[in-house]
């Protein structure tokens, strides 16, 4: 009698379940407020410079309106909500 491919125990068919987890998404308002620098460091706007400006020194609004970095406690947070990892 010979053996036949048919016979001999049933081996389980494994199924692949390629599932990948979803993409993480930047924060829409994070990116309309921040900026990474080519050197990698986040810029954005500084504090009191959008109203009452009449009172404020010429010199203060030039420098108001420069690109501020942002502080090193606040870093790790924005670099999430932009998706930026580490």
């Amino acid at each position: 009698m010979r053996a036949r491919v048919g016979d001999g125990p049933e081996r389980p068919v494994l199924i692949q379940c390629r599932t990948r987890m979803p993409k993480m998404k930047t924060h829409s308002g994070a990116k309309k407020r921040f900026k990474k620098s080519a050197t990698g460091k986040i810029r954005g706007r500084h504090a009191f410079s959008s109203h009452i400006l009449e009172k404020k020194s010429p010199k203060k609004k030039r420098n108001l309106a420069r690109p501020a970095q942002i502080a090193k406690v606040d870093v790790p947070n924005v670099r999430k909500l932009l998706g930026g990892g580490k």
